[in-house]
């Protein structure tokens, strides 16, 4: 039950924000006892893990009970279908990168959802991607146009590794390959954890995935990341080159958002919005998404649509490029 200083809290927040023009009793209505933030990965991973702390900060200002809700598989296909079966009253989030909505849709014949079924809401964070070789690959090789050039020389021997099929570090290392013009076979794995364990073992050349992956690896001698996405070098790991340096045109960033159902009404839209700027604001939640090479960010909702809307094109070209498609 939502305490008297909490609804007073959330009435705040929304006179804050001006008026709605609509009834009192229909403002209390806007404010659920429980929420749900889905997220369309395990437990324990970083998607989960930016959840989790997200949601600690989203209690009690947004609502007084706010539970993380996993709902994993097929590339987070079944959590934004979920939110897009949930009524749109403010109870019910998705946390998500942006694949469901600017990639898959020219990698699938037919997804269960379009993307007009969900609404952005605010950016929470953003990060980069990386490329790294283990033991497999000889010690001399130090640089991407090294690997590249080791790559071409043994073709049998040159994989690489992401976390899925389809996913984005699955489609930047496709077109790394397709723009030096050098065939590199494609491992899928069920996430980060089992691919690494291959790359540091030697069974896979290289492997392809989000910094922060790499980050706890970075001085071991079993591994080396060779390049790291992004118009500028990663404040992170300043001593890393972009693949832009190295003469790949491979800016491409990730970001973990919040969206909601497509028909939430605005003032529900911008009360949301706020509290989540309110959160990623917070020093300690910055702090801790800084260990996994995340950089907390938030968004208006028109800022987040409009780079969703951008990324969308380019992906669009890209994937037209490489001519991959999830069944092939």
């Amino acid at each position: 039950m939502t305490t008297r200083r909490g609804f007073t809290s959330q009435l705040g927040a929304l006179a804050a924000m001006g008026a709605t023009g609509l009834p009192f009793a229909a403002l209390a209505q806007q404010h659920p006892d429980v929420v749900r933030l889905l997220v369309g990965f395990p437990p324990g991973g970083s998607t989960d893990n930016v959840a989790r702390r997200l949601a600690d900060k989203l209690r009690d200002t947004y609502a007084p009970t706010v539970v993380v809700d996993n709902k994993p598989g097929a590339g987070s296909q079944i959590a934004v279908t979920a939110l897009k079966a949930s009524p749109p009253d403010g109870a019910t989030l998705l946390l998500s990168p942006p694949a469901p909505f600017s990639v898959y849709p020219f990698t699938y014949k037919k997804l269960p959802y379009a993307p007009e079924d969900v609404q952005p809401v605010s950016l929470v964070c953003t990060f980069s991607f990386a490329f790294a070789v283990g033991p497999a690959v000889p010690a001399g090789v130090k640089t991407l146009k090294d690997f590249l050039a080791w790559a071409k020389a043994e073709p049998a021997k040159a994989t690489f590794g992401s976390p899925a099929s389809g996913s984005t570090p699955h489609l930047i290392g496709s077109l790394l390959a397709h723009m030096a013009g050098v065939e590199m076979t494609h491992v899928a794995y069920r996430g980060d954890a089992p691919g690494l364990q291959d790359l540091l073992g030697g069974q896979v050349a290289a492997y392809s995935t989000v910094l922060g992956s790499f980050l706890p690896h970075l001085k071991s001698d079993r591994l080396r990341v060779l390049a790291v996405s992004g118009a500028t070098r990663n404040a992170f790991v300043p001593e890393l080159p972009t693949y832009r340096e190295q003469g790949y045109a491979i800016d491409l960033t990730e970001w973990f958002g919040i969206f909601v159902p497509a028909r939430t009404p605005a003032p529900q839209v911008r009360r949301a919005a706020g509290l989540i700027q309110a959160a990623v604001a917070q020093p300690d939640f910055a702090r801790g998404l800084a260990d996994f090479g995340m950089t907390a960010k938030s968004s208006t909702p028109q800022a987040l649509a409009e780079r969703l809307r951008a990324e969308t094109d380019e992906w669009r070209a890209h994937i037209k490029r490489i001519g991959f498609t999830a069944e092939s």
